[in-house]
Protein backbone atom coordinates (compact mmCIF):
# COMPACT_ATOMS: atom_id res chain seq x y z
CA UNK A 1 0.00 0.00 0.00
CA UNK A 2 1.43 3.56 -1.04
CA UNK A 3 1.08 6.30 0.98
CA UNK A 4 -1.35 8.33 -1.32
CA UNK A 5 -4.02 5.16 -1.04
CA UNK A 6 -3.53 5.23 2.90
CA UNK A 7 -4.42 8.65 3.33
CA UNK A 8 -7.01 8.73 0.62
CA UNK A 9 -8.38 5.41 2.79
CA UNK A 10 -7.75 7.02 6.38
CA UNK A 11 -9.79 10.42 4.93
CA UNK A 12 -13.08 8.68 3.96
CA UNK A 13 -13.07 6.39 6.89
CA UNK A 14 -12.41 9.67 8.95
CA UNK A 15 -15.27 11.65 7.14
CA UNK A 16 -17.33 8.61 7.93
CA UNK A 17 -16.92 7.44 11.54
CA UNK A 18 -17.89 11.33 12.61
CA UNK A 19 -21.52 10.68 12.19
CA UNK A 20 -21.16 6.91 13.94
CA UNK A 21 -19.62 9.06 16.91
CA UNK A 22 -22.38 11.61 17.44
CA UNK A 23 -25.41 8.86 16.43
CA UNK A 24 -24.08 6.69 19.32
CA UNK A 25 -23.32 9.83 21.21
CA UNK A 26 -27.03 11.36 20.79
CA UNK A 27 -28.29 7.82 22.09
CA UNK A 28 -26.48 7.52 25.03
CA UNK A 29 -24.69 4.62 23.79
CA UNK A 30 -20.88 3.96 23.99
CA UNK A 31 -19.03 4.96 20.30
CA UNK A 32 -17.32 1.50 20.29
CA UNK A 33 -17.23 1.26 16.46
CA UNK A 34 -17.24 4.78 15.61
CA UNK A 35 -14.13 5.60 17.90
CA UNK A 36 -13.09 2.16 16.63
CA UNK A 37 -13.02 3.29 13.39
CA UNK A 38 -11.53 6.95 13.95
CA UNK A 39 -8.58 5.10 15.49
CA UNK A 40 -8.17 3.17 12.66
CA UNK A 41 -8.34 6.53 10.05
CA UNK A 42 -5.86 8.68 12.21
CA UNK A 43 -3.56 5.45 12.23
CA UNK A 44 -3.55 5.33 8.44
CA UNK A 45 -2.95 8.89 8.09
CA UNK A 46 -0.08 8.77 10.28
CA UNK A 47 1.36 6.48 8.32
CA UNK A 48 0.62 7.75 5.33
CA UNK A 49 2.44 10.89 6.43
CA UNK A 50 5.45 9.07 8.15
CA UNK A 51 5.92 7.12 4.94
CA UNK A 52 5.70 10.12 1.96
CA UNK A 53 9.07 12.28 1.60
CA UNK A 54 7.92 15.86 2.20
CA UNK A 55 4.47 14.70 4.38
CA UNK A 56 1.20 16.37 3.20
CA UNK A 57 -0.20 19.79 3.12
CA UNK A 58 -3.56 20.50 2.86
CA UNK A 59 -3.81 21.99 -0.33
CA UNK A 60 -2.35 18.28 -1.88
CA UNK A 61 -5.68 16.30 0.04
CA UNK A 62 -7.54 16.51 -3.18
CA UNK A 63 -5.22 16.03 -5.66
CA UNK A 64 -3.95 12.89 -3.77
CA UNK A 65 -7.65 11.61 -3.54
CA UNK A 66 -8.45 12.41 -7.05
CA UNK A 67 -5.21 10.55 -8.35
CA UNK A 68 -6.00 7.62 -6.28
CA UNK A 69 -9.67 7.51 -7.61
CA UNK A 70 -8.21 7.78 -10.85
CA UNK A 71 -5.67 4.84 -10.37
CA UNK A 72 -8.34 2.12 -8.84
CA UNK A 73 -11.50 3.43 -10.82
CA UNK A 74 -11.70 2.65 -14.30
Amino acid sequence: MDADLAMAIGLVLGVFSVPALLSAISEGRAPRVGALVMVIACGLILWAISHKPGGYTVGDLPAVILNVMARYIP
